[in-house]
């Protein structure tokens, strides 16, 4: 940070409007120069400059500045016409605007200000009355514009200043196609409340409710392990007695709207003190999603204030989506995350195994071992439904660590009962990967397990690796210092830097399934196999195909030289007793 910056910085903390935006339009650039210097010389630092008057309305209405320094004699457009265009816009009609003039003429005063100038300055300007007229007037304006956009109770913006920054939010994420959640909360039985202990209690309790969202939405990018942009605004709003919006933009995914709502709802129910008395609250809060739900902000805000209004007449303390499509679908995860928890205890989880056979022998020398959720002998749960699940809510971590121990445990009664030795593949979770326990957990199940460390490949998904490269190598040597395999697993899918690759302590290369989907349509498919197979024994890394289906698949990758590979031409994963038959005996 240079000198100026810390100047600003230190200013910004004593007088936040030196970051006030000040437009001036002015067909003499000099002068415009000039008038840029000397408020820069007192601390300000947003300008924008504006030569050709005809641009200075679209300018204004992107921007929405603070101020405005207009000259009145210009050849485009005159001050006069902006000025009174400005006046005229909805948008714009209350921004300050002093003038800028040479004009002796009384006139030309007179009849700027009937079209609503808020003061004027000559030129040339004197430094310190320009200081002075543009302090005094942005003063005013932070004053008039806490009266007329904020809630004196809550200090929070109000309805208006929602309803602009909704307009804006909304152009936002249709320009960066990006989703937007606007939630509507109202405290259930809040009125009731003010009648029966007073306007006074009322409003503290707006003021404690209002600090404890506030915390929630300081934290929203801490939330969980989902990952919502630092620099994604949240917005909150105080719009009428016991209702609250929140305005949240760039949301990854529907969900993390649902988990702020169910912050917000949990914050609440905590008891209040309010001189003395205990109150309890609740909230209803209704969710409307861009694009989802596609309109106007009218339409959104309604949406949501109608799923708020059903949550209400259902008893309040809960939350909906405006979309039912999307509340059935929240609805279903919420059921699974319960279903899920009580998973292990009720013994529901199985480890189907798929071969993983040497491609020149035809010979099974491993096997991958891939979860599935049995909930009962009809039911029979997609890893694709519960896995996001159990890795939101850290479940992955015990899951995780039943998979290791059963793949070891079945590994080991396979060789008991005579047959030969293979290796077995399970899969790490970015969860378990990024947990700094795994390591001593992992040994001690394999430890106990009494199977041989080098058998156990542990896969491991490319995109983990891409983001703080030392850590990472450090968290897969510690792996590595296990005794097991390293696997790179759907190699190919996500944004490989082959400079990083040759650090990372791997013995195993998966070429991803979705290769060979148009394997044979696609020459660019079958180059980038091939490709990768002799990157992979260039690097003395085993390769693997994953999801070979046809007999000229394989051939090609006989031919290119690949290791193993495993898929459905061979056999889909299966349950153990199914895998057993297919095992090779021991010698």
């Amino acid at each position: 940070m240079n000198q100026l910056d810390l100047m600003y910085e230190s200013q910004e903390e004593v007088d936040p409007q030196l970051n006030a935006t000040i437009v001036i339009v002015d067909d003499e650039p000099t002068t415009m120069e000039v008038v840029k210097v000397f408020l820069e010389e007192a601390g300000y630092h947003n300008f924008i400059l504006i030569e050709n008057s005809s641009e200075a309305m679209e300018v204004l209405e992107q921007q929405r500045p603070d101020l405005l320094l207009l000259d009145l004699i210009m050849p485009e457009v005159s001050g006069f016409n902006l000025l009174k265009a400005v006046r005229e816009h909805p948008n714009l009609k209350h921004l300050p605007v002093i003038i800028l003039t040479s004009s002796s003429n009384n006139q030309d005063k007179l009849s700027a200000l009937d079209l609503g100038a808020t003061d004027f300055l000559a030129k040339p300007v004197d430094p310190s009355e320009l200081r002075l007229r543009v302090r005094n007037t942005l003063a005013a304006k932070a004053y008039t514009d806490h009266l007329a956009f904020y809630d004196p109770v809550t200090r929070l913006p109000n309805r208006h200043q929602f309803m602009e920054c909704l307009e804006k939010g909304l152009a936002s994420a249709w320009h960066h196609n990006e989703k937007l959640a606007l939630l509507s909360i109202e405290l259930d039985q809040f009125k009731k409340i003010s009648d029966t202990l007073g306007i006074l209690t009322g409003d503290e309790v707006l003021r404690q409710i209002t600090g404890r969202f506030k915390n929630i939405v300081k934290g929203i990018d801490m939330l969980g392990p989902f990952d919502v942009n630092e620099y994604a605004p949240a917005n909150l709003f105080h719009v009428d007695g016991g209702e609250f919006v929140l305005l949240m933009q760039n949301v990854p995914s529907e969900h993390e709207a649902a988990m702020i709502a169910v912050r917000l709802l949990e914050s609440i129910r905590s008891m209040l003190l309010v001189e003395g008395t205990e109150v309890y609250m609740t909230a209803s809060i209704g969710i409307a999603i861009y694009p989802t739900e596609n309109g106007d902000s009218l339409t959104m805000l309604q949406m949501a204030s109608t799923a708020k209004d059903f949550v209400k007449s259902n008893g309040g303390d809960s939350f909906q989506f405006s979309s039912n499509q999307i509340n059935t679908q929240y609805q279903r995860r919420i059921n699974l995350e319960s279903m899920l928890r009580k998973a292990l205890d009720r013994n529901e989880l199985r480890l189907y195994y798929q071969p993983q056979l040497n491609i020149h022998t035809n010979r099974i020398v491993g096997v991958e071992a891939l979860l599935r959720w049995q909930v009962d002998e009809a039911t029979m749960i997609s890893p694709d439904e519960f896995i996001g699940i159990a890795e939101e809510t850290q479940l992955i971590i015990p899951i995780g660590e039943w998979v290791l121990s059963e793949a070891c445990r079945q590994l080991a009664a396979w060789q008991r009962a005579g047959k030969e030795p293979i290796r077995m593949s399970v899969n790490l979770s970015p969860v378990q990967f990024e947990n700094s326990e795994m390591p001593a957990a992992f040994k001690r199940i394999i430890d106990n397990s009494g199977i041989d460390a080098k058998l156990l490949t542990l896969e491991i998904t490319e995109n983990m690796l891409m983001e703080n490269a030392e850590r990472k190598i450090e968290a897969l040597n510690r792996l590595k210092a296990l005794g097991v395999k390293l696997a790179i697993d759907d190699f190919g899918t996500g944004y490989s830097c082959l400079s990083y690759l040759k650090r990372l302590p791997l013995d195993e290369l998966k070429i991803d399934r979705s290769f060979f989907r148009d394997f044979f349509e696609n020459t660019k498919s079958r180059a980038l196999v091939a490709t990768m197979i002799y990157l992979s024994r260039s690097l003395n890394m085993l390769t693997t195909a994953e999801g070979v289906e046809t007999e000229e698949q394989l051939r090609f990758l006989v031919e290119g030289a690949c290791d193993l590979y495993q898929g459905y031409l061979y056999s889909p994963p299966v349950p153990p007793e199914s895998l057993y038959e297919m095992l090779p005996s021991a010698e």
